[in-house]
């Protein structure tokens, strides 16, 4: 599941898939209609990899509780977004039990419900793809060669002009204008 090409878009209820830039915005597709539509530049558009649910001590990234519902719900169907509010806090409180109640409102976690309810009828929960995704780039990360270390080292080091100077020394420190009532005069900085 790659969440930064599913989008939110301030305004239109359900989800939509990027499609391409277009000349003054974004051209999307919507999960439902599969209707493609263009979005404003000025439109607020947020990718649900960018979006995450407030706890008591961070913020947890939307994968993460919506992998949280997968478990608990063993892929199935989640609670119905219009069930009352007391029957999803309730339920967030399975899902993500520290979650911050204050900052986390019912709208949240109603369109939470919704948008795992979108990604589930779209099959675009794939968790056991990413797990292993994540766990070859681990690796590749961790696998450090020599020639690697060689070049941060290089670049570590301050480019020295002909005769040993540091690039840049000897330079006569720049001058600022300033404006007063009088007119403008010149100032060393």
């Amino acid at each position: 599941m790659d969440l930064k090409d599913i989008l939110a878009i301030s305004g239109h209820s359900g989800l939509f898939k990027y499609v391409s830039d277009g000349r003054n915005g974004i051209i999307v597709e919507a999960f439902d209609t599969k209707k493609r539509m263009f979005v404003n530049a000025s439109t607020k558009v947020s990718s649900l990899k960018d979006i995450a649910i407030y706890t008591e001590t961070e913020e947890k990234p939307l994968a993460d509780v919506l992998k949280s519902i997968f478990e608990i719900e063993n892929g199935g169907a989640a609670i119905d977004p219009k069930s009352g509010n007391e029957e999803l806090k309730a339920y967030m409180s399975k899902v993500l039990p520290e979650y911050d109640r204050e900052r986390v409102y019912v709208s949240d976690i109603r369109k939470l419900v919704t948008w795992y309810s979108i990604l589930r009828d779209n099959n675009l929960l794939n968790f056991e793809e990413e797990e292993k995704a994540e766990d070859a780039e681990n690796k590749d990360n961790t696998e450090e060669t020599p020639h690697k270390e060689a070049k941060k080292d290089a670049v570590a080091k301050t480019p020295k002009k002909p005769g040993g100077k540091p690039a840049g020394a000897g330079k006569k420190p720049a001058t600022a204008k300033k404006t007063t009532s009088k007119g403008t005069r010149t100032a060393a900085k």
